[in-house]
């Protein structure tokens, strides 16, 4: 298809000491258990936000918010019945989870997507390392720390963790400096930084971090981008999971991530060999306007050929980002890629889910909620021990799924916690502590 330019940005992030303070309240108001109450502000799809707390997202039953664009009112879906008490002996969902927020909010609102799912579990945590300067990159003190401690907590669970090639990832570089910067990398300039990063997440004790290294390389919207020189691509690309891989301690799977479709270039032309790549991944949009499940699934360097490219390789497949955009709120494209990743399943699974993408932080898309939230709702791994502060209460037969929202306002008995405007800014909304 036509190269398919994205803007989605993931950041709402601050100067070390603004972070470090961020990081510090996450982390606090999640040792607190239940007693924290935080909106899920939709991520914004275009520039920074003006310096104001977020307003709460409700959930994709209730009617659109003013700010949103305008949609035909669907027909009203019967909400599914909640599964009978025993219902935990349905298949466990293959590893899925979702990116809810690049910062520490994305780590609280994974407690509260799983409440509205049911307490189905995310055994995955999705987020991106900023890709502004090489502070960034190397992983700056106080932005993993979250997301590692959520991953030490269970042995089963994974961090999936993007990594520019590149800073000034989102710049618009030229394609000229891109090829200079591609060179550059595969000579080795860039080494230092990524050795950096990696001895990082092994000092944070996550050093079996799924690392989505330069993803979407096909495309045209990263600096870290293919197109302009695909062999040097690949000797960079190389060249960084040598580097990594030489740190102690290191457990590395290196994701080799492309969009759905040709993109400006073919996806193929990109790979740099099986020994430096240990899944093979693809970004699936329901995009372009028009275009059937059937379509994305057969076009060329579709989801078919994905599948079948990973299996030519030996190579386990994955779908970091997936969700809806450029049809809507398309049930059909959630059904049939729910059902997709069952048949093939991949080793996980991560939903984009903020506007237009998602279903749990994105008002508009109430028939694909509907569907997402039936296929994976009270989905329990028996053969996990969990400890819940506050345990879901078992649904009764005939009835509906709990609706879990985000609450704008403090829980009762939550104190709101005054962190200052412009460190609340950041975050996204006021937090709050409870006095239990």
């Amino acid at each position: 298809m036509a190269p398919q330019l994205r803007k989605r940005t993931r950041f709402r992030w601050c100067r070390p000491a603004v972070a470090a303070a961020a990081v510090v309240a996450a982390s606090a108001t999640l040792a607190t258990g239940p007693g924290f109450a935080v909106g899920a502000g939709a991520a914004r799809i275009t520039g920074p936000p003006a310096p104001t707390p977020a307003t709460a997202v409700p959930t994709p039953t209730t009617s659109v918010p003013a700010s949103a664009a305008p949609l035909p009112t669907p027909t009203p879906t019967p909400a599914a019945d909640a599964p009978a008490v025993g219902a935990s002996a349905r298949a466990t969902p293959p590893a899925f989870g979702a990116f809810l927020d690049s910062g520490p909010l994305g780590v609280a609102r994974m407690a509260q997507l799983s409440s509205w799912l049911g307490g189905t579990e995310l055994k995955v945590a999705h987020t991106y390392l900023p890709g502004n300067r090489w502070a960034d990159i190397e992983g700056a003190p106080g932005f993993l720390d979250v997301w590692a401690h959520w991953r030490r907590e269970k042995a089963d669970r994974t961090l999936v963790l993007n990594v520019p090639m590149q800073e000034r990832n989102e710049e618009g570089i030229g394609d000229d400096e891109v090829r200079s910067l591609l060179r550059q990398g595969a000579a080795g300039d860039f080494d230092h930084h990524f050795r950096a990063l990696a001895e990082r997440l092994v000092e944070l004790r996550v050093p079996d971090t799924v690392i989505v290294l330069g993803w979407e390389m096909n495309g045209i919207t990263y600096t870290h981008r293919c197109g302009p020189d695909p062999e040097a691509w690949k000797a960079y690309w190389k060249r960084i999971v040598t580097t990594m891989r030489a740190v102690p301690g290191q457990k590395f799977r290196f994701d080799f991530t492309s969009s759905r479709g040709r993109d400006a270039v073919p996806w193929t032309e990109c790979y740099p060999g099986d020994d430096t790549v240990d899944i093979i991944g693809m970004d699936s949009y329901d995009q372009p306007s028009g275009l059937s499940f059937d379509q994305q699934v057969r076009e060329p360097y579709g989801l078919q050929q994905h599948v079948d490219f990973a299996k030519a390789h030996g190579k386990p497949i994955s779908y970091p980002e997936w969700g809806l955009f450029r049809n809507g709120d398309n049930a059909e494209y959630m059904r049939r890629m729910l059902a997709w990743m069952d048949e093939h399943k991949p080793l996980y699974n991560t939903l984009t889910d903020y506007c237009p993408h998602g279903v749990w932080q994105c008002s508009v898309n109430p028939r694909s909620a509907h569907v997402y939230r039936d296929a994976l709702f009270g989905r329990t791994d028996t053969t996990t021990t969990t400890t819940t502060p506050t345990p879901t209460p078992t649904p009764s037969p005939g009835t509906s799924p709990p609706a879990v929202a985000p609450s704008a306002t403090p829980a009762s008995g939550c104190t709101s916690l005054d962190l200052g405007s412009w460190i609340e800014y950041w975050l996204g909304e006021e937090l709050c502590f409870s006095l239990d």
